[in-house]
């Protein structure tokens, strides 16, 4: 008995070491409690609980790397564009820190890889790798604190991809550009949405847009939300001479 601990033992202590190293790859330091981000990688179907009895995933981290993302990023746009005011300065921290950019985030440091579940990778969807990009902005702060957090996303967040210029050109969400110029030109606009199921089994959404009571495009994609943005972004383009010179 004694002899099959020590074997599971030292097979933990190299898993551990494995990842500490990863780890320190990845941050550009040596974490001070391994813990926090072993954490930060735990999915929920795991069905882990701490000595508390309280539930281990990376969900609350989650949430606390969401706001010192926020807030370095915040601190960053302000301290870069003096000029801009409260509304230009929201709308560049979104676009920096939305979904489909998180996600990049993630993707690119293959964090999915350190991911403990019982659910297969294969069955996650797409924000996984934005879920725990957040978790892992929250490990650091509760490990390091803020200086080593904020040093992070300025070395793999801001630094590679934060080109102002370039950002005020992007649309982050066809669907909002669309609806605040009908809004302000006054025009009526309606998504219908109908299931459009194909061949291949896969369940599909169609969505007509209309404006001002007539159809000006038509989008297909496995969810209501990817359809209405699909047809929103074919909308935009044929409106976009007047909408850019709003």
């Amino acid at each position: 008995m004694g002899i099959l601990k020590k074997i599971f033992s030292n097979s933990r202590s190299t898993e551990d070491g494995i990842f500490f190293s990863k780890m320190e790859n990845i941050l550009g330091f040596k974490p001070l409690n391994i813990e926090y981000y072993q954490k930060a990688f735990t999915h929920r179907s795991s069905n882990k609980v701490d000595k508390n009895g309280d539930p281990m995933n990376y969900e609350r981290l989650e949430f606390l790397g969401d706001a010192m993302l926020g807030s370095v990023i915040a601190a960053h746009l302000f301290n870069e564009v003096p000029t801009g005011d409260e509304g230009y300065l929201t709308k560049m921290r979104s676009k920096i820190v939305s979904r489909e950019h998180l996600n990049e985030l993630g993707r690119d440091l293959n964090l999915i890889q350190f991911v403990e579940s019982k659910v297969p990778v294969n069955h996650f969807g797409e924000n996984i790798h934005g879920n725990i990009f957040e978790a892992l902005v929250g490990a650091i702060f509760l490990d390091k604190g803020y200086a080593y957090c904020e040093k992070f996303i300025m070395k793999r967040v801001i630094i590679p991809y934060v080109d102002i210029p370039k950002l005020e050109g992007k649309v982050i969400s066809y669907k909002s550009l669309l609806i605040e110029w009908c809004q302000k030109e006054k025009k009526s606009f309606h998504y219908e949405v109908f299931d459009d199921n194909g061949n291949d089994g896969q369940k599909y959404f169609g969505v007509k847009l209309s404006i001002d009571n007539k159809v000006i495009a038509k989008a297909r994609a496995t969810s209501k939300k990817k359809a209405e943005e699909k047809a929103s972004q074919r909308a935009y383009f044929v409106f976009q001479e007047k909408i850019n010179t709003k």
